[in-house]
């Protein structure tokens, strides 16, 4: 009886003990904050170590949004001042309802509506518990419930229509973006930054083509869900869309480009069933949205017309990918797989607009990871993938477009601003041609003049576009007495850049650590090299990622030979 007694007396010493302890011990811990302004919404990251417990309420006069985390410590960084998004200003801490709830205040710039949800940790690790806090910017925003049968079906047509000199569009989809990185190379390079490179040159090539128009679902680091990249085509009225990734495997052996087309059955390959997993993967990192998977119905159109919808745009869809493995094999450009592979993945599920996603090339490869950020490599691609898509539309042109009509006389009513110049480009001629269908005698034009268009002759040609805007991600070691405001200011980007790209939870920072940083080439400091005793040319090429003759043409060399401690400029391609 003695020694119940004890042991009652010690379990009451320890409970009492444990209530001294501070509450912390079974707290949730707040390990930072990212913010990811888009077009259409700033998204606010919260990282927690364990599930978030939370409450909500909106304050105005002026615009805040309170958010409280039960049971939870802090462990980074407040307040935190947003300099890039349209609606949030800072986000702080206040004082909270109890001790163990900690207390966010949003400051907002003006009412909008808030969306705050859960994310569980990712399979793969890449994140752990999150709490997301989406924030309309209450303008410009494209629903994202699935169009109906009726609307998608008939495109108004406008008076470029009517006249016969509308655009084709195509919509270019960077893969990935924002929360989510997509696959990630040896060397830590991201896809998402792959695709958005590439993407934009193949804007860059296509709006080159008289005729043509592209439009992009992303221009920045941001993610934008996967059913709604198919709606902001649907918005632009796009004739076809292209998605544009970068493969990735469990192991570094596979490479090569492939072309996936729809096929709501079973995936034909492992590769394919594994980028299948990967896209269910992009939806957990990126947060909220209906994923289209294999074994679900669009429940707002009949069943009959989907199919026929579907089956037009599988089949158109496999043509243009039939085109693009042609073009790439002809530029140069190593194939995985040399046939259109079928896969089941949202962003080709829509109905009425063919669409195809190019996986150009695996990120997972060494050779590869390398190739995908070489502007270079880059540019081929764009220009194959142009190529591609300018022979189907040649092939199949929309009514109504420049391209049903060529060859075939149009009549343009001169409005302000245009010049002959412009107009010829326009219409894929020259002024001379122009000219001589018009009978002037110079190239004074007046506003609603009616000139006669010649009808352009053979095939069209894709002009060789270099992409103005070039980035590339370096890696930068932090050396004494810099900050994050001092790099950001040297490399010309943000601060919030920096921290996003690095996932730094703090601004403090290390001797010697090294920071990943995506900088515009023309912003990129200059960099020289001493040369040193048994170098050469090839060499140094290799150590910095270079051509020998870019060497040689940003040093204006005549020959290979160097002198010990000879200063060379090295050159960013």
């Amino acid at each position: 009886m003695l020694i119940l007694k004890s042991f009652r007396a010690v379990c009451v010493s320890f409970a009492f003990a444990l209530c001294l302890l501070p509450t912390s011990v079974w707290a949730n811990a707040l390990e930072g904050l990212r913010v990811w302004p888009s077009p259409d919404e700033t998204r606010v990251v919260i990282d927690l170590k364990t599930e978030a417990e939370f409450s909500y309420f909106t304050l105005s006069s002026p615009d805040r949004l309170v958010v409280d985390l039960k049971k939870t410590t802090l462990s980074t960084k407040l307040p935190l001042t947003v300099k890039d998004s349209p609606v949030l200003k800072k986000v702080r801490k206040s004082s909270p309802p109890e001790s163990s709830t900690y207390r966010l205040v949003f400051e907002l710039k003006k009412k909008t509506p808030v969306q705050i949800f859960k994310l569980a940790p990712t399979p793969g690790g890449q994140y752990g518990h999150r709490l997301v806090v989406d924030i309309a910017h209450g303008k410009g925003e494209t629903s994202s419930t699935p169009t109906s049968s009726s609307s998608t079906a008939q495109v108004s047509r406008d008076a470029s229509q009517l006249s016969g000199t509308a655009d084709i569009v195509v919509a270019i989809d960077a893969g990935h973006g924002g929360e989510d990185p997509g696959s990630i190379g040896p060397t830590r390079k991201y896809e998402k930054h792959a695709t958005l490179a590439i993407s934009k040159k193949i804007v860059s090539q296509i709006n080159a083509v008289p005729g043509m128009k592209a439009v992009l679902t992303r221009r920045g680091d941001y993610f934008v869900n996967l059913n709604k990249r198919s709606e902001i085509a649907r918005k632009n009225k796009a004739h076809f869309l292209v998605s544009i990734h970068a493969d990735g495997f469990r192991t570094s052996k596979p490479r090569g480009g492939s072309v996936f087309v729809l096929n709501t059955r079973r995936a034909n390959t492992e590769i394919a069933r594994w980028v299948e997993n990967h896209e269910q993967q992009s939806q957990l990192l990126g947060g909220a949205g209906d994923l289209l998977s294999k074994n679900t119905n669009d429940k707002n159109v009949s069943q009959t017309l989907l199919d026929l919808q579907f089956s037009h745009s599988q089949k158109e869809g496999y043509k243009v990918a039939t085109k693009i493995l042609r073009e790439m094999k002809l530029a140069g450009i190593h194939l995985h797989k040399k046939e259109p592979v079928n896969a089941s993945l949202a962003v080709l599920k829509s109905p009425d607009i063919p669409s195809v996603l190019v996986e150009t090339g695996f990120i997972t490869n060494p050779t590869e990871e390398r190739l995908l950020f070489q502007r270079s490599h880059q540019d081929k691609l764009a220009r194959a993938l142009t190529k591609a898509i300018v022979q189907y539309f040649e092939a199949n042109p929309p009514e109504g477009t420049l391209f049903a009509n060529r060859g075939k006389t149009i009549k343009h009513k001169v409005s302000k601003g245009e010049s002959l110049s412009l107009i010829a480009k326009k219409y894929g001629t020259s002024t001379k041609a122009i000219m001589q269908s018009n009978k002037l005698k110079s190239t004074s034009l007046a506003i609603g003049q009616v000139l006669t268009i010649p009808g352009a002759k053979g095939s069209v040609s894709v002009p060789a576009v270099k992409n103005p805007v070039e980035t590339k991600t370096i890696t930068h070691v932090v050396q004494r007495g810099e900050y994050l405001g001092k790099i950001a200011s040297k490399y010309k980007v943000s601060v919030a850049a920096i921290k996003r790209e690095n996932r730094l939870k703090s601004d403090t920072l290390k001797l010697g650590q090294k920071l990943k940083i995506t900088v515009s080439l023309k912003d990129q400091p200059l960099r020289k090299h001493k040369v040193q005793r048994g170098e050469f040319l090839g060499k140094i090429a290799k150590k910095y990622g270079v051509s020998v003759s870019s060497l040689r043409k940003a040093n204006n060399l005549k020959s290979d030979q160097l002198a010990v401690g000879q200063i060379l400029i090295i050159p960013h391609n």
